[in-house]
């Protein structure tokens, strides 16, 4: 487990002891207080307590062992792509995944005072979504475990020259000057939350609405195993909306695949698409089904 800097630790040992305190209303995320994942766990459910984890893995260890009940992780981004190595962490976690969110993503520069700036520090995404800005202001580019910590540690360092990219709100929790906001490199910059909890939703009853059902599976290495696998989707009218391939093991044989459809187990034309599709694949894990937090077509 990291540490954070001393601007963030006495916000973190607050928040941490009201989250611990009512284990139900916990809801677990990586980064420092004012990180966007702080953002969406306040937007996803008003009356949670958000506790902060250092780690992706911290956050899911959180909800494992009982100290609260849910996390919420970013999955991916509009300009970005990939955020977290959700396809590693949550099979090995045993946790489902019941719900979703989708938060805007605003960046503002911010440092100790209105001084030129040279470098910027933020968590790699942050920077990779704002990467042709900093280029074209001259910046370089400075990794940093998360955006609210990066504040944090720029509010606790004499640096010159040294700012952070983080949640403009930022700048006022961690007393920094406001250079300006709007850095990302496009307007329609959004993250993708899942949240996880120990046990999936009964959600036969308890979701009103279109549904989502997320999953993984691994190919057989033979011929056309991909287009076999997914074509009782295709024959049973299913809608999958996404689909994304990584490798695991050190192995470039044995293919996993992460993938959403519209819909849940329970509807026929579902049910006969995973059927086929376990025939067709060495390994199926459903991870979890949930209300759509956005329409998809």
């Amino acid at each position: 487990m990291g540490s954070y800097s001393a601007s963030a630790q006495h916000l973190v040992d607050e928040m941490r002891v009201a989250a611990l305190a009512e284990p139900a209303r916990g809801l677990a995320f990586q980064g420092a207080p004012g990180a966007n994942s702080d953002l969406a766990a306040r937007e996803y459910d008003p009356n949670s307590l958000p506790l902060p984890c250092y780690a992706f893995q911290d956050a899911i260890d959180a909800v494992r062992d009982g100290r609260v009940d849910r996390a919420i992780i970013p999955i991916e981004n509009s300009l970005h792509g990939r955020v977290a190595d959700i396809h590693f962490l949550l099979p090995e976690s045993g946790l489902s995944i019941v719900g979703e969110h989708f938060l805007p993503i605003r960046y503002g520069l911010m440092s100790r005072d209105l001084g030129p700036v040279t470098r910027a520090m933020s968590h790699e995404q942050a920077l990779g979504q704002c990467r042709h800005w900093l280029r074209a202001n001259n910046i370089a580019p400075v990794a940093h475990s998360d955006t609210a910590g990066a504040a944090a540690w720029v509010a606790d360092s004499d640096e010159v020259g040294l700012a952070a990219l983080a949640p403009p709100h930022a700048a006022e929790l961690y007393g920094l000057t406001l250079h300006g906001t709007g850095m990302e490199d496009a307007d329609h910059n959004m993250t993708r939350f899942v949240v996880l909890a120990r046990e999936p939703l009964a959600y036969f009853g308890a979701i009103t609405g279109p549904v989502m059902t997320t999953f993984m599976f691994e190919v057989k290495n033979i011929p056309a195993a991909l287009y076999k696998a997914l074509g009782g989707f295709a024959t049973n009218g299913v809608n999958m909306t996404k689909l994304e391939s990584y490798q695991t093991d050190g192995s470039f044989a044995a293919t996993q695949f992460y993938a959403d459809i519209v819909g849940a187990p329970g509807d026929e034309r579902i049910d006969r698409a995973l059927e086929e599709l376990d025939f067709q694949t060495k390994s199926l894990r459903l991870l979890g089904t949930y209300a759509q937090a956005r329409l998809r077509p």
